[in-house]
C-alpha cells in the first residue's frame, strides 16, 4: 500500500541550529505488512520505493535535494510503533533526525547510506549502527 510522506517543519535546535523544512518531491514509497502479533498489531513491515526530498534552511533559503530511496524492514516490539520500540534494518539512504542527548550521534538531520540498523527505544532514543556505509549531516550543507 502507498505511504505518502508529509512535509515537515522543525524549529531551530531540534536537529539543526536553524529552522528547517522538508518537502517530498517524487514519492513512490509503499509498505507491506510481513507479520502480525496474535492481537493483529504489526510485528514486521517493509518499506521500499523511490523518494526524493528537498530540505531547506528556513533562515537562509539554502536547500538540498536528497534521494532517500532506501528499503527497510521494521521489527516492531510489542507496544511499539514506527517511531518507538522498533528496530529498523535498512539498505540505502533514508532521512533520519537525531536529537542531542537522545541518540548516539550529534544532533543533525542525517542521510545515512549503506547497510545499517536504527534501534529506537521505548523512550525514543535512537542508535544508528553501520555494517557498511556512513551518514551525511545535511545541517552542515545548509
Amino acid at each position: 500500500m502507498p505511504v505518502p510522506s508529509a512535509p515537515f517543519e522543525q524549529a531551530a535546535g531540534i536537529t539543526c541550529d536553524f529552522p528547517i523544512r522538508g518537502e517530498p518531491g517524487l514519492d513512490r514509497v509503499v509498505k507491506l505488512v510481513l507479520e502480525r502479533y496474535p492481537d493483529g498489531s504489526v510485528k514486521r513491515e517493509m518499506y521500499t520505493g523511490a523518494l526524493l526530498y528537498r530540505v531547506t534552511n528556513q533562515t537562509t533559503g539554502a536547500s538540498v535535494e536528497v534521494d532517500i530511496s532506501g528499503s527497510s524492514v521494521l521489527d516492531i516490539r510489542p507496544g511499539g510503533s514506527y517511531g518507538s520500540n522498533v528496530t529498523w534494518r535498512v539498505w540505502g539512504p533514508i532521512l533520519l533526525g537525531m536529537h542531542q542527548g537522545n541518540s548516539n550521534y550529534p544532533a543533525g538531520m542525517y542521510v545515512p547510506n549503506g547497510i545499517y540498523t536504527v534501534k529506537v527505544s521505548e523512550s525514543g532514543y535512537r542508535k544508528l549502527t553501520f555494517t557498511v556505509g556512513d551518514a551525511r549531516n545535511l545541517c552542515h550543507e545548509l
